[in-house]
Protein backbone atom coordinates (compact mmCIF):
# COMPACT_ATOMS: atom_id res chain seq x y z
CA UNK A 1 0.00 0.00 0.00
CA UNK A 2 1.26 3.51 -0.89
CA UNK A 3 0.76 6.66 1.07
CA UNK A 4 -0.07 10.03 -1.23
CA UNK A 5 0.36 13.69 0.29
CA UNK A 6 0.03 16.17 -2.80
CA UNK A 7 -1.49 19.77 -3.48
CA UNK A 8 -4.44 20.11 -6.02
CA UNK A 9 -2.10 21.72 -8.72
CA UNK A 10 0.39 18.28 -8.14
CA UNK A 11 -2.67 16.32 -8.47
CA UNK A 12 -3.00 14.32 -12.07
CA UNK A 13 -7.02 14.66 -14.00
CA UNK A 14 -6.56 10.87 -12.76
CA UNK A 15 -5.88 11.36 -9.46
CA UNK A 16 -8.50 13.81 -8.79
CA UNK A 17 -11.31 12.01 -10.54
CA UNK A 18 -10.86 8.66 -8.71
CA UNK A 19 -10.56 11.11 -5.31
CA UNK A 20 -13.53 13.07 -6.25
CA UNK A 21 -15.31 9.60 -7.65
CA UNK A 22 -14.49 7.81 -4.06
CA UNK A 23 -15.61 10.84 -2.16
CA UNK A 24 -18.91 11.17 -3.88
CA UNK A 25 -19.62 7.33 -3.64
CA UNK A 26 -19.50 7.49 0.24
CA UNK A 27 -20.90 10.79 1.22
CA UNK A 28 -23.52 11.71 -1.60
CA UNK A 29 -24.85 8.28 -2.58
CA UNK A 30 -23.91 6.15 0.46
CA UNK A 31 -24.93 8.43 2.88
CA UNK A 32 -27.56 10.17 0.89
CA UNK A 33 -26.58 13.79 1.45
CA UNK A 34 -26.96 15.33 -1.36
CA UNK A 35 -24.71 18.57 -1.70
CA UNK A 36 -21.99 20.08 -3.61
CA UNK A 37 -19.25 17.59 -3.08
CA UNK A 38 -16.35 19.66 -4.75
CA UNK A 39 -15.69 22.75 -3.63
CA UNK A 40 -13.04 25.75 -3.28
CA UNK A 41 -11.29 23.99 -0.21
CA UNK A 42 -9.98 21.17 -2.47
CA UNK A 43 -7.82 23.73 -4.30
CA UNK A 44 -6.79 25.15 -1.03
CA UNK A 45 -6.31 21.46 0.66
CA UNK A 46 -3.73 19.02 0.93
CA UNK A 47 -5.00 15.93 -0.54
CA UNK A 48 -3.84 12.68 1.14
CA UNK A 49 -4.40 9.17 0.41
CA UNK A 50 -3.69 5.19 0.75
CA UNK A 51 -3.57 3.33 -2.25
CA UNK A 52 -3.57 -0.22 -3.08
CA UNK A 53 -2.72 -0.62 -7.10
CA UNK A 54 -5.40 1.44 -8.69
CA UNK A 55 -7.85 1.45 -6.06
CA UNK A 56 -7.97 4.57 -3.76
CA UNK A 57 -8.76 2.87 -0.17
CA UNK A 58 -8.39 6.05 1.97
CA UNK A 59 -8.58 9.36 2.06
CA UNK A 60 -8.79 12.86 3.59
CA UNK A 61 -7.96 16.39 2.82
CA UNK A 62 -5.91 19.11 5.61
CA UNK A 63 -7.02 22.99 5.28
CA UNK A 64 -4.60 25.48 6.60
CA UNK A 65 -6.71 28.10 8.76
CA UNK A 66 -4.47 30.60 9.61
CA UNK A 67 -4.56 29.74 13.34
CA UNK A 68 -5.79 26.41 13.06
CA UNK A 69 -5.76 23.50 10.54
CA UNK A 70 -8.70 21.20 9.76
CA UNK A 71 -9.35 18.02 8.18
CA UNK A 72 -12.12 15.82 6.38
CA UNK A 73 -13.42 13.92 4.00
CA UNK A 74 -12.43 11.27 5.65
CA UNK A 75 -12.86 7.89 4.08
CA UNK A 76 -12.11 4.27 4.18
CA UNK A 77 -13.26 2.46 0.59
CA UNK A 78 -16.60 0.33 1.63
CA UNK A 79 -14.47 -2.70 0.26
CA UNK A 80 -12.18 -2.09 3.09
CA UNK A 81 -13.57 -0.98 5.77
CA UNK A 82 -13.48 -3.15 9.21
CA UNK A 83 -9.53 -3.75 8.89
CA UNK A 84 -8.37 -0.86 11.28
CA UNK A 85 -7.21 1.25 8.62
CA UNK A 86 -8.88 4.53 10.07
CA UNK A 87 -6.39 4.30 12.15
CA UNK A 88 -3.56 4.05 9.65
CA UNK A 89 -4.97 6.69 7.70
CA UNK A 90 -5.47 9.32 10.79
CA UNK A 91 -2.12 8.75 12.29
CA UNK A 92 -0.73 9.84 8.45
CA UNK A 93 -2.93 12.75 8.36
CA UNK A 94 -1.62 13.98 11.82
CA UNK A 95 2.04 13.52 10.59
CA UNK A 96 1.64 15.38 7.86
CA UNK A 97 -0.21 18.36 10.27
CA UNK A 98 2.70 17.96 12.40
CA UNK A 99 5.40 18.30 8.92
CA UNK A 100 3.85 21.08 7.10
CA UNK A 101 1.49 22.85 9.90
CA UNK A 102 3.04 22.06 12.97
CA UNK A 103 1.82 24.80 15.67
CA UNK A 104 -1.69 24.52 15.32
CA UNK A 105 -4.52 23.25 16.92
CA UNK A 106 -6.61 21.12 14.90
CA UNK A 107 -10.35 22.08 14.92
CA UNK A 108 -12.65 19.14 13.37
CA UNK A 109 -16.24 18.91 12.22
CA UNK A 110 -17.11 15.07 12.86
CA UNK A 111 -19.72 12.95 12.50
CA UNK A 112 -20.67 12.22 16.26
CA UNK A 113 -20.35 8.47 16.00
CA UNK A 114 -16.88 8.47 15.90
CA UNK A 115 -16.31 10.88 19.21
CA UNK A 116 -14.25 8.20 20.64
CA UNK A 117 -12.67 7.32 17.38
CA UNK A 118 -10.76 10.80 17.39
CA UNK A 119 -10.79 10.70 21.12
CA UNK A 120 -8.11 8.58 21.03
CA UNK A 121 -6.06 10.68 19.28
CA UNK A 122 -6.43 13.46 21.82
CA UNK A 123 -9.89 15.69 20.29
CA UNK A 124 -11.96 16.60 22.44
CA UNK A 125 -15.36 17.62 21.77
CA UNK A 126 -16.17 21.62 21.53
CA UNK A 127 -19.14 22.18 20.96
CA UNK A 128 -22.90 20.73 21.23
CA UNK A 129 -24.22 17.48 18.60
CA UNK A 130 -25.58 19.45 15.39
CA UNK A 131 -26.89 18.49 11.87
CA UNK A 132 -24.70 18.79 8.79
CA UNK A 133 -26.54 17.48 5.82
CA UNK A 134 -28.50 15.91 8.04
CA UNK A 135 -26.23 13.74 9.43
CA UNK A 136 -25.26 14.59 13.33
CA UNK A 137 -21.73 15.73 13.66
CA UNK A 138 -19.72 17.45 16.86
CA UNK A 139 -16.42 19.70 16.41
CA UNK A 140 -13.53 18.83 17.71
CA UNK A 141 -10.72 20.14 19.10
CA UNK A 142 -6.74 18.76 19.45
CA UNK A 143 -4.38 21.05 21.07
CA UNK A 144 -0.97 22.45 18.87
CA UNK A 145 1.50 19.25 17.32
Amino acid sequence: MNYYVKSFSELSTKEFYEITKLRIAVFVVEQTCPYQEIDAYDEQAVHTWMQEGQTIIGYTRIIDQDTTVTFGRVIIHPNYRGKKLGHQLLEKTLAVIKTQMSGKPIVISAQAHLTDFYGLYGFVPISDIYLEDNIPHIRMRKEKQ
